[in-house]
């Protein structure tokens, strides 16, 4: 089909590119992208590609739109707080390009679901921020043979590939075999990240995607590209396949989707809200700070700086990174409670300091987040 005088209009800065062209410009609309995960990395792709004039564009987001989001997602703005992202997405890049066909995904990307969703497009981008649904779009695209364009960020570093098989290139599992303990990296939410990052990591992601549209230049696959923020500087890592590889190696033993929450090592959701045997309640942390529960101390293992955005009062700090060298000044036959942001950092400094010895150790479920909710709203969220 012909590009419309409108069209023309549009994209005419990509019509006069020799690279592009009108037949290039038609590879574009006639190419159809999956997007998972309309935040801080999806933003830009999706902002960029349907700018671009891609045919259609899938998003693949359950989440609704958090004030604590808008510092990168540009996708979403404030009066879409409260709101499903991934309608929240729709009218922005409406507004961009009201020609490109969005298709919304409210659901959350399964090994139930994901082959029948991206079976249905070309191409897939990597927006996600979790292991399990990582390793669960690479193996579908590896088994439906469709390139995955990848890209990931913390702090003030990201990082992005195009995983290929089908193309001659390596999958994210020959680049990461096993994912990492539960735990052991910590999330956005926990490290931070500067919220200019995700826009570079995501325009490089949504350059690449067009590559591959067009079939121009010399995609990044086989490529691990670094980026450092604070350094300005870019670095790049040659990737091999793995003949080993159990999804895209010789003799693969990975031919169907798996458990990827078991695989990652994280544990099912319980039932119900109840907390485990190692969790107390923020209201049993009010208790132990007004001397009701006697005997019990409090300790914060956040971060310093965390503690000028928000800290409850007569709380000593003991930070996570620094327990190690700091456990001696404690009891070991005190009791402890433990809190943090959200009760991920005083699990794991409960842990801790079960290995040491310490046998008297509770971590206070949602931490700091659960006490500005439920006992003390004057606390900022973060």
């Amino acid at each position: 089909m012909e590009l419309t005088n409108d069209e023309i209009r549009r994209y005419s800065r990509h019509l006069i590119l020799p690279e592009v062209g009108m037949d290039g410009q038609k590879k574009i609309r006639s190419t159809s992208v999956l997007c998972i995960g309309a935040g801080g990395l999806g933003s830009p792709i999706a902002m960029y590609l349907a700018a671009a004039g891609i045919g259609k564009l899938g998003l693949v987001d359950f989440d609704t739109v958090d004030f604590s989001n808008l510092q990168r997602q540009i996708l979403h703005g404030t009066d879409d707080v409260g709101r499903p992202k991934g309608e929240s997405a729709r009218d922005t890049l409406h507004s961009i390009n009201p020609d490109v066909e969005i298709k919304l995904h409210n659901i959350a990307l399964t090994s139930e679901n994901a082959m029948d969703i991206i079976a249905k497009y070309d191409i897939v981008v990597d927006g996600t921020d979790n292991f399990p649904t990582r390793y669960l779009t690479n193996d579908a695209c590896v088994l439906l043979r469709k390139p995955n364009v990848y890209g990931s960020i913390f702090r003030f570093e990201g990082q992005s590939s195009v995983f290929a098989p089908e193309m001659g290139g390596p999958c994210y599992r020959c680049l990461y075999p096993e994912p990492p303990p539960p735990g052991m990296t910590p999330s956005c939410a926990e490290g931070g990240v500067l919220g200019i990052l995700p826009g570079i990591i995501g325009c490089i992601q949504a350059t690449e995607i067009i590559k591959l549209a067009l079939g121009q230049g010399s995609p990044l696959i086989g490529r691990l590209l670094l980026y450092n923020a604070l350094d300005m500087k870019f670095r790049e890592l040659k990737l091999r396949h793995d003949p080993k590889c159990p999804v895209c190696g010789e003799n693969s033993t990975v031919t169907e989707l798996i458990d990827y929450q078991q695989f990652c090592g994280i544990p099912q959701e319980p039932e119900t809200s109840d907390t485990t045997p190692d969790e107390v309640t923020v209201q049993d942390m009010q208790k132990a700070l007004k001397g009701v529960a006697l005997g019990i101390k409090v300790i914060d293992v956040r971060e310093p700086d965390e503690l000028e955005i928000a800290g409850v009062n007569g709380v000593p700090n003991y930070p996570l990174s620094k327990l190690p060298q700091q456990f001696t000044d404690l009891d070991p036959n005190q009791t402890y409670y433990l809190h943090c942001k959200s009760g991920i950092r005083s699990m794991k400094a409960l842990n801790f300091l079960r290995e040491q010895g310490f046998k008297y150790v509770k971590s206070v479920k949602g931490g700091i987040t659960a006490w500005s909710e439920e006992i003390d709203p004057d606390i900022p969220q973060y």
